[in-house]
């Protein structure tokens, strides 16, 4: 964290709450905040922290096609520069080379995936945690929001509106 900035974390029992804290944030404009449960909540996730269909899928389609172009163009490009006329066949036979390009196709799309799964997790995350409270691993739920100093008191108000468990402010973040 830098020193113009303020953290805070707000413990919620409650569910609802949590996303509502989300949503009401999100609504004033902050970004960047983390919210944490105890176990995979798709309210949070989608409708709290306001996530989206998955952009990997994207890397998969352009890894595959990528692949399916390579596997083509490396067959072509092989015949053409050693071509082996066997029975009059032609030098350039495109069904022979769809297993090559269906195996290119394979190989890249996952490679893509794998590389769009890292790039958006944001993995390997080399920052160390910047809240943790036992709590959110024993059924309550957390939002920890890092904001200018400048905005800190809207930040607090809108997380007491919500009526949170427990408040935390520290500039630095905070590992219980």
């Amino acid at each position: 964290m830098t020193s113009g900035r303020q953290g805070f974390f707000a413990l919620f029992e409650h569910l609802d709450s949590t996303v509502e804290a989300c949503k009401a944030l999100r609504a004033k404009g902050h970004k960047g905040f983390r919210a944490y449960a105890p176990l995979p909540e798709h309210h949070l996730l989608e409708e709290g922290l306001g996530l989206t269909r998955s952009p990997v899928r994207v890397f998969t389609l352009a890894g595959g096609l990528t692949g399916a172009a390579t596997g083509f163009a490396f067959t072509s490009w092989t015949s053409v520069d050693w071509p082996l006329i066997t029975g009059g066949k032609p030098i350039l036979s495109i069904p022979a080379y769809v297993v090559i390009a269906f195996e290119m196709t394979i190989l890249f799309g996952a490679l893509a995936t794998v590389i769009g799964l890292f790039i958006n997790s944001r993995l390997p995350n080399f920052s160390p945690m910047v809240a943790y409270h036992p709590e959110c691993s024993n059924g309550s739920f957390g939002i920890y929001v890092a904001a200018p100093a400048a905005q800190a008191n809207e930040v607090r108000d809108i997380l007491e509106g919500f009526e949170p468990a427990e408040l935390r402010e520290d500039p630095e973040g905070f590992d219980v």
